[in-house]
């Protein structure tokens, strides 16, 4: 199998070997903008990522040969265009999300929490969080993306992708009225890369 980039250059002169690409990452894609907007939405954007893609193709970084950073932040953007629905989805959507993490914060903050008031005051903070970081945080989560990879999704330095996520946690944290810090579990996605890139 052909890694994303041999596949992408080859589609310049051949174009329907692009659809290998949309085989390979069209499940993950619509997954992630399924998480962030409601299979409503999701269809509609996981197309369009990709159509954007195969139009943007000739641009595409070749030295880079996992093209899902690059079709994650094609999505993200589009799904910024449609804001306004994500607005109306994403009451329930932060709720959802907010209830994943509230067994975690539970446990730490033990029996003095109530988790309902709990999942409110996340889902409000999840709200209140900017754009990037919103996004930032759901590319970690969500999209399972690496600090790398958020950063060549985002299209920002490494270092902008550890400000982001430190800041959405803090945010959390203190929304969760936690009084001590706990790691967070790797996940097999740890920052590895150099502190001063």
């Amino acid at each position: 199998m052909s890694p994303d980039n041999e596949v992408i250059e080859r589609s310049v002169r051949e174009p329907e070997v692009f659809s290998a690409l949309f085989e390979r990452h069209g499940t993950s894609v619509f997954r992630y903008v399924a998480q962030r907007m409601g299979d409503h939405v999701a269809e509609d954007v996981m197309a369009e990522t990709f159509l954007v893609a195969f139009e943007r193709r000739t641009a595409y970084d070749l030295q880079v040969s996992n093209a899902r950073p690059w079709l994650f932040g094609i999505a993200t953007r589009l799904m910024r265009k449609h804001a306004r629905l994500e607005a109306v989805a994403w009451n329930g959507l932060s709720a959802d999300l907010a209830a994943q993490i509230a067994p975690d914060f539970i446990e730490q903050a033990g029996s003095r929490v109530d988790a309902e008031r709990l999942t409110r005051r996340l889902s409000r903070a999840l709200r209140n969080l900017g754009a990037a970081d919103r996004d930032t945080l759901l590319l970690y989560a969500w999209a399972e993306l690496d600090y790398a990879s958020i950063a060549e999704a985002m299209q920002v330095p490494v270092g902008t992708v550890r400000s982001r996520l430190n800041r959405a946690r803090r945010h959390l944290r203190r929304a969760a009225a936690l009084t001590t810090v706990e790691q967070e579990k790797n996940h097999g996605r740890a920052d590895t890369s150099p502190q001063h890139s």
